[in-house]
């Protein structure tokens, strides 16, 4: 099987636009990212592929929030078809008259079986093409000579392959009626952090690693007759990194083509999803108007409210962050790092793309430092994956947001209407296991505690002194006094210097 770089790219699958585009963006999150690099030693950015992550954060209603992270592999065409199928296998119509938790997690369920086969169904013209090409190939020959006599049908042959083994990781928030569902394939994150009264910060990982440091998914491979050992030494299963994801064909159906899975009773990789919830986002999760003028000075109960908000992450950023400072508490670093960010930042795509931008930069900084070999030559060396991180904010402080009516939905009527918030309750998962950690600048958390705005002011709160334009007819006050102009018109009229071109 050829390796990653011998694979020749295909633009079989073209991105088109999706119906997903057109979906209304929740003004509650934003998201950060980074294309991955090659580190070279003249500093110039060297891409090893094209940006493979995808993501999306919508808001259908006041009662329902979506949000995804798609990290995918050996090319985009999973993860954009992913991305496209997702939304529509939870959003249209699978909801309605659910209520139960039960029930939520088997539409998350059934989303995910459901964008898993139809991905597959959509190569099969692939497959068909890859097997009349294997059967031109005569049986018994090596690689090497199938190339010398065939290189024509092997290099095609290399290309479906290419095409075929991309896959994608999946993590995805749902907010349902005031509830929380966390749903992933692979090894993208879902943490979701709060502050309490105190100023603790409390981190907890609602997505699982599916990968082969997993003793669970161990246990499945070797139930299914996998000699498990084998892969504690490596870090590969077949042809990538995870254990489950979705696509992916060749460790799939066609996994009996690699010598270590060849023995397995069933298909190894999975697209079944952990899922975790509904945890309960009370109204100490909501947003609510300041009293306090000064916040950050301020030490009543309303300024320490506990914050809330929900961070989703490939692997490209935790893995960075673990290969550049080897912190064997990653989850508690990138927490703390967005903590810091929401003191400063102005947006939540800010906190989000501030993050990522620091964790690059320790990466880079790392692995441009280079080293020297015996015989004194110095190198750089090092390579880092596509990243994305985003964030949904639920009541976390953000000193410095900007007081816009970014969350009114203006209709040119010209009427002015706003989205109103849904009651959130604050619960905890007790399927999970919680990491508490103490801000190192506990002063400063506690102070910006629940420095947040509204999200449901209208134009006539921002701007008091101007109507609310509700009637198409309303007599608008004039924004400059001409008083002064009409005296000195009057006084010129009097004493009969007014010019003649003048009239009123």
């Amino acid at each position: 099987m050829p390796t990653r770089a011998e694979l020749p790219r295909s633009n079989h699958f073209q991105e088109t636009h999706s119906w997903t585009d057109d979906l209304p963006v929740c003004r509650l999150s934003g998201v950060g990212f980074s294309t991955n690099q090659i580190y070279r030693e003249d500093g110039c950015r060297q891409e090893e592929h094209q940006f493979e992550d995808r993501s999306f954060h919508c808001c259908v209603d006041d009662n329902t929030f979506l949000y995804g992270v798609f990290d995918g592999h050996e090319g985009v065409q999973a993860a954009t078809f992913a991305l496209q199928r997702m939304a529509a296998e939870i959003l249209l119509g699978q909801l309605s008259g659910k209520t139960s938790d039960e029930e939520i997690k088997e539409v998350l369920r059934q989303a995910f079986i459901a964008v898993e086969k139809g991905y597959l169904d959509s190569v099969d013209d692939r497959l068909a093409e890859r097997t009349s090409l294997q059967y031109e190939i005569p049986d018994g020959m090596t690689s090497y000579e199938a190339y010398q006599k065939f290189p024509h049908l092997v290099d095609k042959l290399n290309a479906l392959n290419c095409e075929l083994s991309a896959g994608t990781t999946v993590v995805v928030a749902l907010v349902y009626s005031g509830r929380l569902y966390v749903a992933n394939v692979g090894d993208s994150r879902a943490l979701l952090c709060r502050t309490d009264s105190n100023g603790v910060l409390r981190v907890v990982q609602l997505s699982v690693d599916h990968d082969l440091r997993n003793e669970d998914e161990l246990l499945r491979l070797s139930q299914l007759g996998l000699d498990v050992d084998k892969f504690r030494q490596g870090s590969r299963l077949g042809n990538q990194e995870n254990t489950r994801c979705l696509g992916n064909y060749l460790v799939k159906g066609g996994y009996k083509e690699f010598d270590e899975l060849v023995t397995a009773r069933a298909e190894p990789v999975i697209a079944e999803p952990e899922i975790h919830g509904g945890i309960q986002l009370d109204e100490t999760c909501r947003y609510q108007q300041l009293t306090c003028l000064y916040p950050s000075l301020c030490n009543c109960m309303q300024c320490r409210a506990t914050g809330w908000f929900l961070l989703l992450m490939s692997d490209g950023l935790y893995k960075s962050l673990v290969e550049a400072t080897r912190t064997d508490q990653v989850n508690k670093d990138i927490a703390q790092m967005a903590v810091e960010q929401f003191r400063v930042q102005s947006t939540l795509t800010g906190v989000a793309q501030a993050v990522v931008d620091k964790i690059v930069r320790i990466h880079h900084d790392v692995c441009m430092s280079g080293s020297t070999s015996p015989d004194g030559h110095f190198t750089v060396a090092g390579k880092r994956d596509d990243i994305t991180l985003l964030v949904r904010n639920f009541n976390f402080p953000l000193p410095n947001a900007l007081n816009s009516p970014t969350n009114a939905v203006v209709r040119f009527n010209p009427i002015v209407t706003t989205v109103s918030t849904s009651s959130w309750s604050a619960g905890d998962d007790n399927s999970t296991i919680e990491n508490s950690l103490t801000d190192t600048t506990a002063s400063n958390t506690t102070d910006d505690q629940n420095n947040d705005t509204s999200t449901t002011e209208s134009s006539s709160d921002l701007f008091p002194d101007r109507p609310n334009p509700v009637d198409r007819n309303t007599r608008i006050n004039a924004y400059v006094d001409f008083s002064d102009f009409f005296q000195n018109v009057e006084k010129a009229r009097a004493e009969g210097t007014l010019p003649l071109d003048i009239e009123f």
